[in-house]
């Protein structure tokens, strides 16, 4: 693309914060009006108070929020930012919004910004959202009857008709929240600029901003899009960066850095093996050699696309017979509810007991049946009747399933995870 097709630049942007540093609560008009004429000669004063910081100062009370972040954003393009949290995402947002200023660094863009980057961003809670709509409409340069033209799509979509002409501060955070969203989705800025926020509300409002959003990004708007959820950023974005300890660690396709993002945030374990010496064993009846979440390949796997077959595989040694001795395990997930229990059912195994030797076992669940989360695999070894258990490790293997919304997805509309501990996709007639 040529260079007029950049519509916002960031170049070596950085902000530091003293730590410990007192915050100035005096929010009059008269001070807010006062920084703001100051702001200029106050970002002077900081860029060259830089130079003064000894090195054992800007180890012990300087926090970089941002350290010399640059990425350009080309006009029609949905860029996605994903990282930690702590990894100077909302303050990049912030930045660009011209919310906080940048210690260092500059950036530029060009036509109007819409921002939603928390609850109610933007609004004055003394006004209606009436009053608000038309505030936030003049404040993107639109004139009255550009806003007339949109705002009875703004409040339909938003679903706060009854309580328009009610002072903003009345609303509840999720009132708010869908009006704020309505606004900054409708009002045609050149570049819209979101935080998470397609997670705040319901599932409902949240399937219809996401249908939103895709509106959005379909008609070739700009939009530079903060999120934790993998399966949001893979439906909306054409590229994305990753942010760590607030400079960019990343930059490319969404598939590149949602598995960077993945791996880097969410804690997993695909396969645990035991030295012969401190493998878990039974009274030395039988003892285990190792555990692994497995593809059809039997290539061990730790993030799950949703619709992917994956095996749990059990791998242990018989040590003396006389025993029925069946592998077993469950799927548990992160608020440590036990999904299921699966038992080997092979019948040549529960009806007599296993001779001495090394055994693999693999149990295979379907693709398009967990929800997207993340699941720990508790494994047991145990004998059906009577019922005992010989030996049980738990939360022993982690896995990710994320749902990239390539091919058949149980998500069909949803903007959002749906909701269920399990997301089976069943026959209909």
């Amino acid at each position: 693309m040529a260079d007029q097709d950049v519509v916002l630049k960031a170049t070596g942007l950085s902000k530091r914060y003293r730590i410990g540093s007192k915050v100035n609560s005096d929010l009059t008009v008269r001070k807010q009006i006062v920084d703001f004429l100051m702001r200029p000669v106050q970002r002077f004063k900081d860029i060259r108070s830089l130079s003064n910081f000894t090195e054992e100062e800007a180890n012990e009370s300087v926090f970089w929020a941002l350290n010399d972040v640059s990425f350009e954003v080309r006009r029609g393009e949905v860029l996605g930012i994903m990282g930690a949290n702590g990894a100077g995402k909302s303050t990049l947002l912030k930045v660009l919004s011209r919310i906080v200023t940048p210690t260092s660094g500059e950036f530029w863009y060009k036509g109007t910004t819409s921002s939603l980057l928390e609850v109610g961003t933007g609004f004055n809670g003394e006004l209606t959202g009436r009053e608000n709509i038309y505030l936030n409409g003049a404040i993107l340069g639109m004139r009255r009857h550009q806003i007339d033209k949109v705002f009875d799509e703004i409040v339909d979509f938003s679903g706060v008709e009854r309580f328009i002409d009610t002072a903003v501060k009345r609303y509840s955070s999720g009132m708010t929240v869908r009006l704020a969203f309505s606004v900054a989705a409708h009002l045609d800025p050149d570049i819209l600029i979101l935080d998470e926020v397609l997670s705040v509300g319901d599932a409902q409002f949240s399937q219809k901003s996401m249908k939103k959003m895709e509106s959005v990004a379909q008609d070739g708007r700009t939009v530079i899009f903060v999120s934790h959820s993998a399966s949001a950023v893979s439906r909306l974005c054409h590229r994305a960066i990753f942010l760590g300890a607030g400079a960019i660690t990343a930059s490319g396709s969404v598939e590149q850095i949602t598995g960077i993002y993945l791996g880097d945030t969410v804690h997993t374990r695909a396969e645990k093996v035991w030295d012969d010496a401190v493998a878990p064993s039974a009274e030395g009846l039988v003892k285990l050699i190792s555990v692994k979440i497995v593809n059809k390949q039997k290539e061990t796997l730790d993030i799950v696309d949703i619709r992917q077959s994956l095996g749990i595989e059990i791998c242990f040694q018989v040590l003396r017979s006389g025993k029925i001795i069946l592998p077993e395990f469950q799927i548990v997930n992160d608020e440590e509810n036990v999904l299921f229990t699966s038992i080997e059912n092979r019948t040549d195994w529960d009806q007599s007991p296993r001779d001495p030797g090394l055994y693999t076992a693999i149990g295979w669940l379907d693709g398009n049946f967990l929800t997207e989360g993340r699941f720990s695999v508790n494994i047991s070894l145990s004998s059906p009747s009577p019922r005992a258990v010989f030996l049980t490790e738990n939360a022993i293997l982690y896995f990710q399933v994320i749902d990239s919304l390539i091919g058949d997805s149980t998500r069909c509309d949803y903007g959002t995870q749906v909701p269920g501990l399990i997301s089976p996709r069943l026959h209909w007639s």
